[in-house]
């Protein structure tokens, strides 16, 4: 048992949180000491009954049956494999910067556990592109085309690929906002991370290192001279932090 605790503490915090809350939570309904519907998200309910708890709860939820169980635990390895390289890869010390992406992806998603894992996966991805990783059977491809191949195998072993398909787009849409279209093609920055949070979770130095690291920005748009510009500067780049660029050089 004191393997598992030490493997368990190794976890990333951000991540260990949310994967012990995602077994928790469907083993509470599962078990019976909570009613499963209570778990879930009816709209009405929240907003006319003020169950705001189920938010939360319908993410972390999923409904653990001999049909299904297969499929929780593969996005829960998913969950656990590529969300701790992704917070000890390209948001290693940031855990500010990793926690607004997964609310946004989280609101962005209509609250639901297997859409959000894989909108993480998606990400990682991005950041891995070219990293050639091994799957079932000894397969292996780049990194590039891990979602789109785990959207093909769930929907063989689940019989649907909707949930599959809504992470990768919410990941997608989170990628191109936050990091390609203001880095990479050298446009405004629509994303950025509240400064609440930074106040919550503040950037560490020093951190596991990693997996990863955000693309490049144009230098046509590294260069742009910053005084007297027009509009009182409201579409400036974005300000990682405290100084030094998300994922490091």
């Amino acid at each position: 048992m004191s393997d598992i605790g030490d493997w368990f503490r190794s976890i990333p915090l951000i991540t260990r949180s949310w994967f012990a809350a995602s077994i928790a939570v469907p083993f509470i309904g599962k078990l019976g000491l909570v009613d499963f519907r209570h778990l879930m998200l009816v709209p009405e309910l929240v907003y006319n009954k003020f169950h705001l708890w189920r938010p939360v709860t319908a993410t972390l939820y999923f409904p653990i049956t001999p049909n299904t169980g297969f499929l929780y635990l593969v996005n829960l390895y998913f969950l656990y494999h590529y969300s701790s390289r992704l917070e000890t890869g390209a948001f290693d010390g940031r855990p500010a910067d990793y926690i607004f992406m997964l609310l946004f992806n989280w609101i962005c998603i209509v609250l639901l556990m297997i859409p959000l894992i894989m909108s993480v996966l998606y990400v990682w991805a991005q950041f891995n592109k070219d990293m050639i990783v091994s799957f079932w059977f000894g397969t292996r491809f780049k990194a590039h085309y891990l979602p789109w191949v785990i959207l093909v195998f769930n929907f063989i072993i689940g019989g649907s690929f909707v949930n599959e398909l809504t992470g990768n787009l919410v990941g997608h849409l989170y990628f191109f906002l936050m990091f390609k279209y203001p880095m990479d093609l050298g446009g405004r920055s629509f994303l950025s991370t509240p400064e609440f949070l930074y106040r919550y979770f503040p950037n560490k130095r020093g951190g596991v290192s990693g997996f990863g690291v955000p693309p490049s920005r144009r230098p046509a748009a590294q260069e742009q001279a910053g005084g007297g510009g027009g509009g009182g500067g409201g579409g400036g780049r974005h300000n990682w932090g405290q100084g030094f660029r998300l994922g490091g050089e």
